[in-house]
């Protein structure tokens, strides 16, 4: 098998509702579609959304790694040999992990399509679903129980709750949510704006919540900070701004510094990279989270199928898809009551 013909389709997606996290306020994403055609019927889709903050690349920045780099350099190829592909592709563009993740996902889409399995079984099916999460941004107390209503009311169970900007407000509606939701898991994510003793105040402060993951609440810079934290609160605490390589979750497992690792693909550079951030984590008794940034259908369906295919993934927030208009790949999987279940199609799902 022979790649024939490599392409690419930019969407700039509008969210139906923008939210506000500690650093900023989102109302729009650019994602990008890698279309990647064989000399035989197969054909493999995937999906990159470049975030600044994140993965350190704008999409002016992606579009032109994707357009003078990637796609001359994966004609000719054979995509049975992906993990050499990627190999390389780190080499030529190493600060593009959004771009990469893409073409890992197109790569692996391929051959799940060639063995006729779904992606999670061809990674190796450990799981068929996955409960997710849903997350609200920085907003009013008020608005923030109401939206917490609404997607009660929708039959999810996990709700992610963005902070870090104002520490007596967070502490508030922590506290307001746990009261009028007995029932619901909570989750927060600080998203870089606490300092150590803040994080320890929060954390003090809502311990009736049970908070059962505390998200980056430092900054990505000192990570001892980080372990500060963990060693000084009672519930795990989960890095996410702070792990973008392979190096990084050694280096935080090694010193101790966290008791969870979200692994987002764009972050990483896909699903093979994250499989040995996650062996890192297993090795060292931390628990995984799969997580994703403002991605289309496309892009969450690759973090599902990676989410189930790993013992040691147990949680999941793949809720990026939900506010972006004209979304053209609905469809690929199935959102019941805050669990995903995949699309039983081979590959990620998606096909013309």
């Amino acid at each position: 098998m022979v790649i024939t013909k490599v392409s690419y389709e930019r969407l700039d997606l509008t969210l139906t509702v923008p939210y506000t996290i500690a650093y900023e306020t989102v109302s729009k994403a650019s994602n990008f579609i890698l279309k990647i055609e064989t000399n035989s019927h197969l054909v493999g889709y995937g999906c990159a959304a470049p975030d600044w903050e994140v993965t350190g690349e704008t999409p002016e920045m992606a579009e032109e790694t994707i357009r003078e780099k990637i796609l001359p350099y994966l004609r000719g190829k054979s995509p049975l040999h992906y993990v050499r592909l990627l190999e390389e592709l780190k080499i030529i563009c190493p600060d593009s992990s959004s771009v990469l993740a893409m073409v890992d996902m197109a790569l692996l889409d391929l051959m799940a399509k060639k063995m006729e399995l779904p992606l999670y079984q061809f990674l190796g099916g450990y799981r068929d679903s996955i409960p997710t999460s849903i997350t609200i941004g920085i907003m009013s107390v008020e608005a923030t129980l109401q939206l917490a209503q609404e997607f009660s009311d929708k039959g999810f169970t996990i709700l992610k709750i963005k902070g870090g900007a104002n520490l007596e407000q967070d502490i508030e509606k922590m506290l307001r949510l746990r009261e009028k939701f007995p029932h619901l898991i909570f989750r927060f994510d600080g998203n870089q704006g606490y300092t150590v003793e803040d994080s320890i105040a929060f954390v003090k402060a809502t311990k009736k919540v049970e908070i059962q993951i505390f998200e980056q609440p430092t900054k990505t810079k000192g990570t001892h900070k980080l372990g500060e934290v963990t060693h000084a609160v009672g519930i795990p605490v989960m890095a996410d701004e702070s792990l973008k390589t392979l190096d990084d979750a050694f280096r935080l497992a090694q010193h101790d510094l966290i008791d969870m690792v979200n692994i987002k693909l764009m972050k990483v550079g896909g699903i093979m990279a994250g499989m040995h951030i996650n062996s890192v984590a297993k090795s060292a008794g931390l628990e995984a989270m799969v997580g994703c940034l403002d991605e289309c259908a496309l892009g969450i369906s690759a973090g599902l199928h990676f989410a189930l295919s790993r013992p040691n993934i147990h949680f999941a927030d793949l809720d990026g898809h939900l506010d972006l208009e004209n979304d053209p790949f609905l469809g690929l999987f199935r959102l019941e009551k805050g669990v995903l279940y995949p699309s039983e199609a081979n590959g990620l799902g998606f096909s013309e």
